[in-house]
Formats: C-alpha cells, sequence, structure tokens
C-alpha cells in the first residue's frame, strides 16, 4: 500500500566529491528548505548523488544553487 504521506525524491547527478564541498553546501540547501524537507548526499556512488526529499522544491531551484555555487548538477529521472 502506497503511504500518501511520502514526500517526492529529487535525484541529481553531481560534482560534489567530499566532505568539504557537503560542508559548503548544506547551509546553503537549508535556507531553500522546510523544516519537513530532508537532504543527504551519497558519495560513494560514481555519480555523487544528492536526494532531496520535499513537497515543495523544485529540482530548478536546487539545480541553480548548485550550478551557481560551480557545481556540475542534473537531475536523474
Amino acid at each position: 500500500m502506497k503511504n500518501s504521506l511520502m514526500k517526492p525524491v529529487l535525484v541529481f547527478k553531481t560534482s560534489i566529491c567530499n566532505s568539504d564541498d557537503v560542508s559548503k553546501l548544506h547551509p546553503l540547501l537549508n535556507k531553500i528548505m522546510t523544516p519537513n524537507d530532508f537532504f543527504n548526499f551519497d558519495l560513494e556512488d560514481c555519480d555523487n548523488i544528492l536526494r532531496v526529499e520535499t513537497r515543495h522544491l523544485k529540482a530548478e531551484s536546487v539545480l541553480g544553487l548548485l550550478r551557481r555555487h560551480g557545481f556540475y548538477c542534473e537531475e536523474l529521472h
């Protein structure tokens, strides 16, 4: 049975490759998210995945934020 409370998950391939990059982006991502949103990085994945669980953010917001700070970012479908 599908849980109606589940938030959509946006998945991005990124150029974020280390904890310094994550530390730089963490406060920036927190600024655009609501308290119920969640994100995490999987730097062990070959695509350096960023997952964002959100009900209100659009992929373009995340893409723009990362690109403005010099990171490659592409939404995966």
